[in-house]
């Protein structure tokens, strides 16, 4: 069975708004088994990206401006994907944008749900965690998974992540090591790196300071956007 994780980001949080897709990433697995192929580009969205989703993803406009469009790389995303398992984190919010932007690129692309069942680990979660946080890393937490490296939401880390939490909520045997230690370099990527199957790793907990510091920066965010912020929203529902 193929089954590829699944992460994008995005100007803003309302597709209806107009936002559009900035990066799609995505990990393979074969028989729950990490393959070492993977897929990641950013995307030009010919539009601004909004405040809180730069706080968020530390991206900014100007990086954009020389990336593709998706219609520049939809058949090779489409191929890399096609006929597998998605697994996806909130998978409503992203296959939303992601019909969006195939519904830009042409009629004859169709729907995600044409080409790929949809596994959506928010709502296992939800099910298997009732009445408790459910985001991507309240799971890393709760499950086990090193979750240090992640300061900014990126696709291709939060595919890791949730590749991870997903073996660990259907079996808890094996995490991946995707050997990512810096940022892709700039455009599209296609990697093929080796991957290490090793015990899961010890658990830091954020001591009462950490968890203070937190509290304050989210709480400036939250001046900043005149409301909840992008990421006190998606601390409960996006990722």
């Amino acid at each position: 069975m193929r089954q590829i994780v699944l992460d994008t980001e995005t100007t803003g949080l309302e597709v209806r708004q107009g936002h559009r897709l900035i990066e799609i990433a995505c990990v393979e697995m074969i028989e729950r088994r990490p393959t070492g192929k993977h897929y990641q580009t950013y995307l030009n969205p010919d539009r601004l990206i909004d405040e809180g989703a730069k706080q968020v993803t530390g991206i900014e406009d100007e990086f954009l401006l020389d990336k593709p469009r998706f219609a520049d790389v939809v058949d090779e995303f489409l191929a890399f994907i096609d006929g597998a398992e998605l697994i996806i984190h909130n998978a409503t919010f992203d296959v939303g944008f992601l019909d969006a932007e195939l519904a830009r690129a042409g009629e004859h692309y169709g729907r995600i749900a044409d080409r790929c069942p949809v596994l959506d680990t928010l709502v296992m979660a939800r099910e298997r965690y009732p009445g408790q946080r459910n985001s991507l890393d309240a799971l890393c937490k709760r499950l086990g998974v090193d979750n240090s490296a992640r300061d900014l939401h990126g696709g291709l880390i939060d595919a890791q992540l949730l590749a991870e939490v997903y073996l660990a909520m259907t079996s808890g045997q094996v995490v991946l090591d995707l050997g990512f230690e810096s940022a892709p370099e700039q455009g599209v990527v296609k990697v093929v790196m080796p991957i290490t199957l090793d015990r899961r790793p010890r658990v830091l907990h954020a001591d009462a300071e950490e968890a203070a510091a937190h509290e304050r920066r989210l709480d400036a965010l939250d001046k900043s956007a005149g409301g909840s912020s992008v990421w006190r929203k998606e601390e409960t529902t996006v990722h």
